[in-house]
């Protein structure tokens, strides 16, 4: 895999957490690294890792039990796969959580984050479904 430029922020954020829980994170910054060249490392709120291209990609924040990943795609990008674990109501974001010696479902999470990166470039999830919504109303118009 290419060299990628990390962040030291993450890279304490990451090795500060638990064993199996820094190994997950470990394995998720390089999947989110694979999904899209473009993605970069920061941190925001003093400590947590945010993956960012254009806007968010994604974040990481470990718990006491397990750790999350928050998907920023406002609930738009599909999960036929069902790896989403939370936020499905949530207009901005939605979760996977890992626990311990759970299996990491790197081709649906991948093509997740490379739909969140597209979508991105192509203004945002706020745009994509304002776009959307505009397009819907003039299908339907009102009666």
């Amino acid at each position: 895999m290419t060299q990628r430029r990390r962040h030291p922020g993450v890279d304490a954020y990451i090795v500060g957490l638990p064993g199996w829980q820094s190994e997950v994170a470990g394995h998720l910054r390089e999947l989110v690294w694979a999904a899209d060249p473009g993605i970069e490392e920061t941190i925001k709120r003093r400590v947590q890792p945010y993956f960012v291209l254009q806007g968010n990609v994604c974040a990481l924040l470990g718990t006491k039990d397990h750790l999350n990943l928050f998907v920023y795609d406002g609930a738009i990008v599909p999960d036929p796969a069902g790896i989403i674990t939370g936020g499905h109501d949530n207009e901005t974001a939605r979760t996977v959580a890992f626990y311990e010696g759970d299996a990491i479902p790197d081709g649906p999470l991948t093509t997740m984050l490379r739909q969140i990166a597209a979508n991105n470039r192509a203004g945002g999830w706020r745009r994509i479904k304002a776009q959307m919504a505009a397009r819907e109303e003039g299908q339907h118009p009102a009666g």
